[in-house]
């Protein structure tokens, strides 16, 4: 276990190969906009899409060239090497260990305050979060903000955490197929399944829905190198004042037509009922971070996870981390329209 908490915290030489590889990939989508990479997954992807369907970007002047990133190792070290300028939608529990080490990142807002996962079974004897010792649980890979997320709420659950195996599945839509296939005991998907209906035997396990039970748990956040902010901080203004348009958008029922269209845009093979059961997930929680600002509470929260996973041992101040004064810049844009 030792051995992958240092893997998770390491952002080395390789990472920066890799950064340096989304150099190429954001180098031939045209013009010298900021590079943008986001985490990747099929609620980011509706978003981005959304985004260039309503011209969000044009909106506030700025060019942007996006890319989706599955894995958060390889945006970290395109923006720790240069390669790229920011994430706007990603996680941030991996800023901090990086920040402690010397990387010049600060996180300049937030994007989706809640979880967006639950827990879910097949197996008739699970009942409860504690029915899960014993059994093994797909929740990707140790570090991975899944596995951080399902861990932290076993332990709030009084989960002997020391007696569930997990395993690395994949992605959180693989993690529910196994479910519903039954080769693993249980596993964190998407909690917006739960608003439609389930395969034969699939249920959300009571106390599962991580938007309720971990409502300081910060999802996924804005963060830029020093670099970017010191050079691009207009063009980072008006792209975090882009974000929060859409933010504003999708907490409004003027939000839903184009956020099903663009689902069924980049989710061709799902559902009406998928559609819908996301949409009205979305609207029951209204997770995103429509003011911009992620506040110094979430951070220390994180930041106090960390040191429970061994990850990050000192509790940086919330200035050594974070900057909201963009976030403040964009949301003054936005409100002038």
């Amino acid at each position: 276990m030792q051995a992958s908490r240092r893997q998770f915290v390491k952002f080395s030489a390789a990472s920066l190969a890799t950064g340096m590889s989304i150099s190429a990939c954001t180098s031939g989508s045209g013009g010298a906009g900021l590079a943008i990479a986001n985490a990747s997954g099929n609620l980011n992807l509706t978003l981005a899409e959304m985004m260039r369907r309503e011209r969000l970007f044009e909106a506030f002047g700025v060019k942007v060239n996006p890319i989706e990133v599955a894995d958060g190792t390889r945006i970290l070290g395109g923006i720790v090497s240069g390669s790229l300028h920011a994430s706007l939608i990603s996680g941030i529990g991996q800023v901090f260990p990086a920040i402690a080490k010397g990387a010049r990142l600060r996180i300049i807002g937030g994007a989706i305050n809640r979880p967006q996962l639950a827990v879910y079974t097949r197996r008739g004897e699970i009942a409860s979060l504690k029915d899960l010792e014993g059994k093994v649980i797909g929740a990707g890979s140790v570090g991975a903000l899944t596995w951080q997320l399902t861990v932290t709420l076993l332990r709030q659950a009084g989960v002997d955490i020391g007696k569930v195996r997990f395993v690395n599945i994949g992605s959180s839509a693989d993690v529910f197929r196994a479910v519903a296939a039954g080769t693993i005991d249980a596993g964190a998907a998407a909690a917006s399944l739960s608003e439609a209906p389930l395969p034969d035997g699939v249920r959300m396990i009571a106390g599962s829905n991580m938007a309720e039970a971990l409502p300081q748990f910060a999802y996924s956040g804005a963060w830029a190198s020093l670099e970017a902010i010191e050079q691009r901080r207009d063009e980072l203004v008006r792209a975090l004042a882009a974000h929060g348009r859409l933010y504003r958008l999708l907490h409004t029922d003027a939000g839903k037509a184009p956020f099903i269209a663009a689902r069924k845009a980049v989710l061709p093979r799902a559902t009406d009922s998928e559609h819908e059961a996301q949409w009205r997930f979305l609207q029951r929680w209204k997770p995103f971070a429509a003011d911009l600002l992620i506040d110094p509470a979430r951070i220390d929260y994180l930041q106090d996870l960390e040191a429970s996973f061994g990850v990050n041992h000192r509790r940086l101040s919330f200035a050594d981390v974070a900057d909201m004064s963009l976030a403040k810049e964009a949301l003054a844009l936005l409100d002038r329209g």
